[in-house]
């Protein structure tokens, strides 16, 4: 009987353990089917992905790979929808929770904190985190996941909108074509951002043609691979209307830019709605459809307000969570380790430093725009004031007193013409109008202006262009190769170059500080 009841006991047993290794087994395949479905839907319905998110944290709730790998997933959905303090949120949550040994994971939310820091023009921070990640990088043992995580950290370290060497960007997308073009091949997701990083280099240096080739390239993938990433679609429809516009195809920007805007209000990503209504006011501005202009003009208006907020309150969340993950690692390892106490303190003096730069910035960015304005108050009549300083000139040419009051005469008038502005203007044309030679004028601008023939066009130019900012609360927001082309230069390089060896400061630096203080005037008011 004894021996009856024990085999029955066993039986019982064994089938309870069977039964409960089957029902982990299955949670645990389901768990596996819904973050495959979440991460389908990360980039064309966000908010359906997040859903299913926090239902795989609540119901694992002790298992820290996966509400690593959910947190990170969280961090993607809030980006794709420009929710960048939240995407900091559960980034640096996820962070916090993956295993320490799981180096696939840890170097996945190292690059998405990259691509952050990189949106958020945190470019401090960003050496440290890629050290960081391209260190775990190195533990992961799939070639094809360490090719992936390369290639994604190698694309976010590129600084696509500040970079002022495009050709050297150039060069190292045409490098990491040639390094990851096998993985390349079997990853369309990552090509079709690759093709959209080269467009944007390409854009920037003004080669609008090449550029326009990339973005096709990009959105022919997006076809082949029934991919539904609106995403990806928005942005790539967003470049194509600004290449159109920037080539004078006025109506297909704005059919490809009303694409865009489609598929950012289903993302309802408000960062990406701000740039498209932006790009749609300038296409309206070119072709002459003034009413559109203003009806775009002022949504982008609303918006840029709205998104600039936003991103105030994500920087000052990033401040705040790289202090706590800081404090975090040094509080882990001090008692093994002496030197990280050093490490402590400079954490703590750089979270130092970043907070007080942050309660600063406001303040200082204020104060420093009125001291730029004021010394750099270039205008038609203080140009004419320059006096030369004492030079030990050699041999000047002897220039007639009447010739040389004439000449001076029309330069005066000259400045007060608009006819520096025209990209053809040169010194034999000038003298050709001065009914003069090119020795005489040469000599009459350098004794009367310390400049030579070019530097004083540039300086009547730029003088021209600051004025018309300064008088006009449309010219800050636009693009700075409509600046470039107004004030008579041929390139927005040029036009950049030009403006910073005057001014101090490149263009884009000084309309922002424009910017703020007008902001500031109107919430004074």
């Amino acid at each position: 009987m004894n021996l009856c009841f024990k085999r029955l006991y066993a039986i019982t047993f064994a089938l309870g353990l069977s039964w409960g290794v089957t029902e982990a087994a299955a949670l645990y395949a389901q768990a596996d089917d819904l973050q495959l479905k979440a991460n389908e839907l990360v980039y064309s319905n966000p908010e359906e992905a997040i859903k299913i998110a926090e239902v795989i944290i609540k119901s694992h709730e002790n298992d820290d790979e996966i509400q690593a790998q959910m947190g990170l997933l969280l961090a993607k959905c809030y980006w794709v929808k420009g929710e960048y303090k939240q995407a900091a949120d559960w980034l640096f949550k996820a962070s916090a929770q993956v295993p320490k040994n799981n180096y696939k994971d840890r170097a996945a939310i190292g690059v998405f904190k990259v691509k952050l820091l990189h949106e958020l023009q945190l470019q401090g921070a960003i050496p440290t985190y890629s050290e960081h990640t391209s260190n775990w990088i190195d533990e992961v043992a799939s070639e094809t996941t360490k090719d992936s995580l390369g290639f994604r950290l190698q694309l976010e370290q590129l600084d696509l909108k500040a970079a002022d060497d495009r050709a050297k960007v150039l060069g190292l997308l045409d490098q990491m074509e040639l390094e990851f073009g096998d993985f390349l091949k079997s990853s369309p997701a990552d090509y079709i951002d690759f093709y959209l990083a080269k467009e944007t280099a390409l854009q920037r240096g003004a080669n609008y043609q090449a550029a326009l080739a990339e973005v096709n390239k990009a959105l022919q993938l997006i076809d082949q691979s029934n991919s539904n990433n609106l995403y990806s679609k928005a942005v790539a429809f967003m470049a194509m209307g600004t290449l159109y516009h920037k080539q004078g195809n006025f109506r297909k920007s704005e059919e490809t830019l009303f694409v865009a805007l489609k598929f950012a209000e289903i993302l309802d990503n408000r960062s990406l709605l701000k740039e498209i209504n932006q790009e749609l006011g300038f296409n309206y501005l070119s072709a002459g459809q003034n009413n559109q202009h203003k009806v775009y003009n002022y949504e982008f208006l609303l918006l840029n307000k709205e998104v600039e907020i936003k991103e105030r309150e994500a920087v000052n969340t990033i401040y705040n969570l790289i202090g706590k993950e800081n404090e975090g690692a040094v509080a882990a390892t001090k008692n093994k380790f002496t030197e990280y106490i050093y490490l402590a303190i400079g954490g703590f003096l750089l979270v130092i430093g970043m907070g007080l730069l942050v309660f600063l910035r406001s303040y200082y960015k204020k104060r420093r725009l009125g001291e730029i304005i004021r010394y750099l108050e270039i205008n038609h009549t203080n140009l004419a004031k320059i006096k030369p300083a004492k030079r030990k000139a050699a041999k000047k040419l002897v220039i007639p007193e009447d010739t040389e009051k004439a000449i001076l005469s029309k330069l005066k008038k000259f400045q007060n013409s608009r006819k520096f502005l025209s990209k053809d203007m040169s010194i034999a044309v000038l003298a050709g109008q001065f009914e003069t030679n090119t020795k005489y004028l040469s000599e009459i601008i350098n004794k009367h202006y310390n400049d030579n023939f070019n530097t004083f066009i540039n300086k009547l130019r730029i003088n021209y262009i600051i004025e018309k900012l300064k008088e006009d609360p449309n010219y800050i927001n636009y693009k700075i190769s409509v600046l470039a082309e107004e004030s008579g230069f041929s390139s927005h390089s040029s036009f950049a170059t030009v403006f910073k060896s005057i001014v101090g400061m490149p263009p884009a630096t000084y309309i922002n500080l424009l910017r703020e203080e007008r902001n500031e005037e109107l919430s004074n008011n």
